[in-house]
């Protein structure tokens, strides 16, 4: 079970966007990188195309999922995440005040 899920709301702890929320925009469980709206952001140069221009682009860059940690709706500070079974199903829930996380 993926402790982290497309548009959570999480926060940076290392790096040059360090201490910054963002939401995930997409997640790849097989490399263990996720992509965060308007942070991590690179530039690409790109060649023209027939129907595109060329130039250089900002674009989001994946980070390593270790690297994020998911900010608790209902506290509003940064938590790790446990699994809480609730009538035979599997639930995240926050470990610090202990809300379940949908």
């Amino acid at each position: 079970m993926l402790k982290l899920k497309k548009k959570d709301t999480v926060v940076v702890l290392t790096g040059r966007d360090k201490g910054k929320k963002g939401e995930i925009k997409e997640i790849t469980p097989s490399t263990g990188k996720v992509v965060v709206m308007g942070l991590n952001i690179v530039h690409k140069h790109k060649k023209t195309t027939k129907d595109k221009p060329g130039g250089i682009h900002k674009v989001e860059a994946p980070m390593d999922i270790s690297n994020v940690q998911l900010v608790c709706p209902k506290c509003g500070k940064p938590a790790r995440v446990k699994v809480a079974v609730q009538g035979g199903e599997k639930l995240r829930a926050c470990k610090k005040c202990g809300e379940v996380i949908i």
